[in-house]
């Protein structure tokens, strides 16, 4: 349990529960206002104290609306103590038309320290139906081991700026795009090749990579049409994770 919480503005906090027995404790950001807007700004600060382990998730979708005049921007800082760890499980970034969007994480961590990062982009609802409507998303993780610049993952996608990170660039027919950042002293090839195995499309179009970091840890990427797939993918890469290391039962966060 949290020996300190503050929230101000938008963002509120849930009190924490428990999801099984492991004493792992899951806590739940919400937005009451329902969604980001052009010109808004947040903070989230995360101090996970030395052997803490956190789950941190959010009650619902981020949806993004238009910003015509100013992107909206989320900032997170974490400081990871020794032997501490944490799943950080949002669920999807939905992007709609006209809109910006920058997230920028930094993470510090003690080199004894576990991170799970996931993310999914799916782009919003259109009024003609047709997906790739928003303007922008930028998401940048900076992760930095025993105070050193260990991971510097930066994703950026302008759909139909006929620019280098054209969304149709490099995602093909491919909408929606899942990301896994994991950084753990456990990590190794056979993990990637297990993850990858377990993991890799069958025939429906979507792609999967799976790269080892220095971390030690890996990233994965997977594209799809279908923002349920890519759950799917991550969820079952999160369950083996928490299984193989800590002998957890799949993850339920039993938010419906």
């Amino acid at each position: 349990m949290a020996v300190r919480q503050h929230h101000d503005g938008a963002l509120r906090i849930l009190r924490p529960h428990y999801l099984d027995e492991s004493g792992q404790v899951c806590y739940v950001v919400i937005n009451p206002g329902g969604a980001y807007l052009g010109g808004d700004r947040y903070l989230i600060e995360l101090d996970v104290a030395p052997g803490a382990d956190l789950l941190l998730t959010t009650q619902s979708a981020t949806k993004i609306y238009r910003t015509p005049n100013d992107r909206a921007e989320q900032h997170m800082r974490i400081s990871l103590g020794a032997g501490s760890r944490l799943e950080l499980l949002p669920d999807p970034l939905i992007a709609y038309r006209e809109a910006s969007y920058g997230q920028v994480t930094c993470v510090d961590m003690d080199p004894t320290a576990s991170l799970v990062m996931a993310e999914v982009v799916t782009p919003g609802w259109s009024p003609d139906g047709g997906y790739f409507r928003y303007d922008e998303i930028r998401l940048r993780n900076e992760i930095s081991i025993g105070g050193r610049l260990t991971v510097l993952d930066n994703l950026l996608i302008r759909p139909g700026s006929g620019s280098p990170v054209d969304g149709s660039a490099f995602m093909g027919a491919c909408t929606h795009l899942g990301s896994l950042l994991v950084v753990d002293a456990r990590v190794n090839s056979t993990l990637a090749d297990d993850l990858h195995a377990l993991l890799a499309p069958k025939d429906d179009g979507g792609r999967l990579g799976v790269t080892l970091l220095d971390g030690p840890g890996l990233a994965l990427r997977a594209l799809s049409r279908s923002t349920e797939q890519l759950n799917a993918m991550l969820g079952a890469a999160v369950d083996l994770l928490r299984k193989r290391w800590h002998g957890q039962e799949p993850l339920n966060l039993r938010k419906y």
